[in-house]
């Protein structure tokens, strides 16, 4: 097994498997904008790596997978410019995992919310514990806005529609729900999840690399997302609001959001 880590992500190699663990447990895993970029990076060498043939994402702990991006880096978003350079780099990280050339596992250990909701639906595979739970209430908490990508990984998931009211409802689906509409591909017991994902990711190891990084980029061919300029209106309209400022104060002051609509 060879390691390499910093503070909040951890990369482990267990013969052809890669582990990228997020290490943040204490704020269950939530992303700062150095993991999003550090994240990019290991997908982009792990993609050259030979060695590898499956990537695996999983959070540190068993609270969450990952909670989403750490709101107080919100607090200093005033222009344009930080609403737009945010959704493209989430879109720049989501689009790495997506165009991996290798087979993705998300092992799901807890709540995947938000951005890691979306980085689960950039994986091929969602491996979920089942007390897990999924959503993005972002219409509850925050008052922001999903980009392109993000719904369209949703999207093709379990629907438009279904992925709209999961949305719309600001709701958390759990897993048996999940289970149901596609979400996820298998829930296990918490204490058997780690030997799950290990036993797939084994197993993928042993198949044809190069028919599978075909699968995958058939899939892609077909289900490709709008591009991010084309949604700067709608993600400016949520970042640029008064209704984003207040849900952002709201959310680290642990209150009920006053919406105003404006």
């Amino acid at each position: 097994m060879t390691n390499a880590s910093d503070d909040h992500l951890r990369l482990d190699q267990e013969g052809r498997v890669a582990w990228i663990t997020f290490n943040r447990p204490d704020a269950r895993n939530a992303m700062t904008f150095a993991m999003y970029e550090r994240l990019h990076d290991l997908c982009e060498q792990l993609d050259g790596d030979s060695s590898v043939r499956v990537l695996v994402l999983r959070g540190a702990g068993d609270r969450a997978f990952v909670s989403g991006t750490d709101i107080r880096q919100f607090l200093e978003f005033t222009t344009r410019e930080h609403a737009l350079d945010y959704e493209a780099r989430i879109t720049r990280v989501l689009g790495r995992i997506h165009a991996m050339t290798k087979p993705t596992i998300a092992m799901v250990q807890g709540d995947a919310v938000g951005g890691g909701l979306f980085m689960a639906l950039a994986c091929d595979l969602r491996i979920a514990a089942s007390h897990a739970r999924f959503g993005a209430p972002v219409a509850r908490t925050l008052g922001n806005c999903t980009a392109p990508l993000a719904f369209t990984l949703f999207a093709n998931t379990v629907g438009a529609v279904r992925a709209r009211n999961i949305l719309l409802t600001a709701r958390l689906v759990d897993t048996d729900e999940a289970r149901a509409i596609g979400l996820v591909d298998e829930v296990h017991p918490g204490e058997q999840l780690q030997r799950r994902v290990s036993e797939l990711a084994g197993h993928l190891t042993e198949l044809a690399p190069l028919t599978l990084a075909a699968v995958k980029e058939a899939t892609r061919r077909v289900t490709r997302a709008a591009a991010l300029r084309d949604a700067e209106d709608i993600i400016l309209s949520c970042y640029l609001s008064e209704d984003f400022k207040e849900g952002v104060r709201a959310f680290l002051d642990k209150r009920k959001a006053n919406w105003q609509g404006r």
